[in-house]
């Protein structure tokens, strides 16, 4: 195991951190940064000499659903098509990108940009497959509430990033006297491109996230959290998307952040891309091997692109996916006035959205959603003795469950779109092939 790199290179002078995001200007202790980490993902992305020229392009270059002509469901997009349209909604993401073999980052998500620990939201959490590390589950389901922002990060990176979380919060003024802090961290495993052993996030990656966090556009695909994910066996990462629900059904808003990492049968708007590009769960089982008649006999043939080879053992955890293994963090905001019962009803409702991707929430998936509402009038404040709740009508909240069905759907599918190529470990992940899945979509009537 190799210690981590977070100061491998040359350190450049001590950065002081404004952290006034949550309120208040005040600054933490300085926090050396190495050069490396003051690169902007897409510049690490663009040193990268490895991928193809299709590859090569930047994020910005790839185009997200809509701009492809695919529209998913029926509800119109926010302006940004991102869960930052849900009003207070901040996203910041930090890329760690360094050498040949650390590929991975932070994603922070902040319900709004006040003192979340005394100005709580409404939040719940369901568990599709609970085959994951998501710290601080069981205080936001007992509570129902957020008082954190939520950190998404690699698996064994989980619990440096919650410490740095709660570093971060107990430094801020008035929280002198606290003892108790519920960090949120979720996670997903990038072991296949990044070296996980060497547990690279470090404090200054995530209070980096949580500094920059905007509301505007968020960066999707090969960046923070999602730099070193897989997703169908091509290259995942983060993606965003949001819904509008008309006047008539309260105009409320619901957005989703995702980071994808897991197996299944791609399948965009009901159209079998990962079948008929030949990359899908189960491939080798089903399918005879390159130069072979009949049927698959299960007899250890794994696909890898366009082709089919045999599996090693060394790259079983990279080929497990390929079962349904590797894992998703599906993040829900609304500005609807919902209790944390009825956003537990909304979580369980992404599970139906990633399903209609062509995911079966393996038995290797770690498939985690946490939903939570910005509403001013559902919100949990220090020291309300009897606070008055808002709640919306259950019998109003089905145009709520459709509009995050529609966005995590399309969530997913901007994660891949915008991916671009990874190579990390020794290993690659391609991005999806925009014009082959172009003709798909065309031949089954996505798109024109």
């Amino acid at each position: 195991m190799r210690l981590p790199r977070l100061h491998a290179l040359p350190l450049l002078p001590a950065l002081f951190l404004p952290l006034s995001l949550l309120g208040g200007t005040w600054a933490l202790a300085a926090l050396p940064v190495s050069a490396e980490a003051q690169v902007s993902g897409e510049a690490r992305m663009g040193a990268h000499d490895r991928m193809g020229p299709e590859a090569r392009m930047a994020a910005d270059d790839r185009p997200r659903a809509r701009e492809m002509g695919i529209r998913i469901g029926i509800f119109e997009t926010g302006p940004h098509n991102a869960i930052t349209d849900v009003p207070g909604v901040r996203v910041g993401q930090t890329t760690v990108w360094e050498g040949d073999d650390i590929r991975t980052g932070v994603t922070a998500i902040l319900p709004h940009g006040g003192d979340l620990f005394r100005d709580r939201v409404p939040a719940a959490i369901h568990v599709g497959n609970g085959f994951g590390k998501l710290v601080g589950v069981t205080q936001v389901r007992e509570l129902g509430e957020l008082e954190t922002p939520i950190l998404l990060t690699c698996t064994l990176c989980v619990w440096q990033a919650a410490d740095a979380m709660v570093d971060w919060l107990l430094a801020r003024p008035g929280m002198e006297g606290v003892g108790s802090i519920n960090p949120v961290v979720g996670e997903t495993n990038d072991g296949g491109l990044n070296d996980i052993r060497a547990r690279p996030v470090g404090r200054a990656h995530v209070v980096e996230a949580l500094e920059g966090a905007t509301d505007g556009p968020v960066a999707e695909g090969s960046v923070g959290a999602g730099t070193g994910t897989r997703a169908f066996g091509w290259k995942g990462g983060i993606g965003t998307a949001s819904r509008v629900l008309p006047a008539s059904q309260g105009g409320y808003r619901v957005g989703v952040l995702v980071q994808s990492n897991f197996g299944g049968i791609l399948t965009i708007d009901g159209a079998p891309v990962g079948r008929e590009l030949g990359q899908y769960s189960f491939r080798g089982d089903v399918e005879p091997p390159a130069g072979a008649t009949g049927a698959a006999t299960g007899t250890g043939t794994r696909a890898s692109g366009t082709e089919t080879r045999a599996s090693a053992p060394e790259d079983s955890p990279w080929l497990d996916q390929e079962d349904g293994a590797g894992s998703i963090m599906i993040v829900i905001a609304t500005d609807a006035p919902l209790s944390d019962r009825n956003l537990a009803r909304l979580a369980s409702r992404a599970m139906m959205g990633l399903g209609r991707t062509g995911s079966f929430a393996g038995n290797g998936s770690g498939d985690y959603i946490i939903a939570f509402s910005t509403a001013d009038q559902v919100r949990r404040r220090t020291g309300e003795a009897l606070p008055e709740i808002a709640d919306l009508p259950n019998a109003r909240t089905s145009a709520l469950f459709q509009g995050v069905v529609e966005a995590t759907e399309e969530a997913v599918i901007n994660s891949l779109l915008r991916a671009t190529t990874v190579s990390g470990m020794g290993r690659e992940a391609e991005a999806l092939p925009l014009e082959a899945t172009r003709e798909i979509l065309r031949r089954h009537g996505v798109i024109p």
